[in-house]
């Protein structure tokens, strides 16, 4: 682990792509373009697989080209099952890679894959080169690679890592969708509402000052509001994206304040609940990912408390550590925190009684990962009518304040 470390600060050098002319072992012009740290580098790839080069030059970069996509956690999943399929099949490491780096469609993806293969030709490790990219490779990718390498069974822990990631990510689908629904229906509702009080209102206001007779107080309380929502938009506007950006400022720089919006929205009604089973899931899918690789439970537990997702679990985490490393058993740990229900530390002692505890702690895992789908589809079939009445509301209510005023239009005729 101190070489992995050690090497985190040295920086892989992206290999160059290369545009070359050959002819092949017919005689037959090709062309094409290949990746590699030089021009000899490249000559020498082509000979070796039977080209015979005649022009090769670095490929130029394109100043109008658009910037490179982002790597995103699904493209590593989908980079862990691919490599771990390759290899069961009996591709070597070496072609799994550069099959992988050149087929990629995503630019940035391709490059560090490729940059990982020529790092790895050089002689170094593959728990090494991964530990370069920390942003992509996490500590338990890279103790999880390493433990694979050391003991022989590098492809079969790649299967593990890339079922661990699929469910990961699947988890942290379900968890966003519950986030995200709410939020955007309140978006939405604040911007209609604002276009309403900007742009229709005003309208009607028109109209209503020819109507000779008092305005009802509903009415005039949302002329107002629209009046306010015109000449001081740019402040309304300004401020909440103000907000949102100091605060999420902020919450990066105060582990305290992270610490009580995790605690804070665990304590939440509904969605408290899924970001709760969402954490044990998490806890117990990636405990048995390492546990079942061969990691020791105290130095398998740093990485899991950093995949839990919640600082709170986290610390947690971090504490049944340092229990479990002066020789108390890891289902009273767990019980002492009082974050995990009486069934998932029962299940872990059963696991600590009977040997099996990585397949006892998946099954934990399945089941709360079962809890937060059905949770979240609770959520989402319980929240659409309340959202619905929510607009009906707001919207409702303007309606009904611009409409008054030609209720009594009678009266004034």
């Amino acid at each position: 682990m101190a070489q992995a470390q050690a090497s985190k600060a040295k920086k892989v050098k992206v290999p160059d792509i290369y545009l070359w002319q050959g002819t092949n072992k017919q005689g037959r012009r090709v062309k094409g373009q290949l990746s590699g740290e030089n021009v000899n580098q490249v000559r020498a790839e082509l000979r070796r697989q039977g080209v015979t080069p005649l022009k090769v030059k670095k490929k130029p970069k394109d100043l109008f080209a658009p910037r490179k996509p982002k790597i995103k956690p699904a493209d590593i999943a989908v980079f862990s099952r691919q490599l771990a399929t390759m290899m069961s099949s009996g591709v070597p490491l070496m072609q799994s890679m550069e099959i992988i780096g050149q087929g990629h469609e995503n630019a940035s993806m391709q490059e560090m894959v490729l940059a990982i293969k020529s790092d790895v030709e050089s002689g170094t490790s593959l728990a090494d080169s991964l530990s370069k990219f920390p942003l992509h490779f996490d500590d338990l990718y890279v103790n999880l690679v390493n433990a694979g390498e050391q003991s022989g069974t590098l492809e079969t822990l790649l299967h593990e890592i890339a079922d661990y990631q699929e469910k990961t990510e699947a988890l942290k689908s379900k968890i966003r969708k519950a986030l995200v629904y709410p939020s955007a229906i309140v978006v939405v509702a604040f911007i209609v509402t604002s276009i309403l009080m900007i742009f229709v209102i005003p309208q009607f206001e028109a109209l209503f000052t020819g109507f000779g007779a008092d305005l009802p107080g509903l009415t005039k309380m949302v002329i107002s509001l629209s009046q306010w929502f015109q000449e001081f938009w740019w402040l309304l506007f300004g401020g909440i994206i103000g907000t949102i950006v100091g605060f999420l400022a902020a919450k990066k720089r105060s582990r305290k304040l992270q610490h009580f919006l995790d605690r804070l929205l665990l304590k939440l009604p509904i969605i408290g609940n899924v970001l709760h089973k969402g954490a044990i899931a998490r806890f117990a899918r990636t405990f048995s990912t390492m546990f079942k690789a061969g990691v020791p439970m105290v130095e398998a537990m740093t990485s899991v408390a950093g995949a839990t997702g919640n600082i709170v679990f986290s610390e947690a985490t971090l504490e049944m550590r340092d229990e479990v490393a002066t020789g108390t058993q890891l289902n009273k740990a767990m019980l002492a925190t009082e974050l995990f229900p009486n069934m998932a530390v029962q299940m872990t002692a059963i696991g600590e009684e009977s040997g099996s505890l990585d397949s006892m702690l998946a099954k934990v895992a399945d089941f709360f990962e079962r809890e937060v789908d059905e949770a979240v589809d609770n959520m989402t079939a319980l929240m659409e009518p309340l959202i619905m009445a929510f607009l009906g509301v707001v919207i409702g209510t303007l309606v009904i304040a611009m409409y008054l005023p030609i209720f009594k239009l009678g009266a004034v005729v």
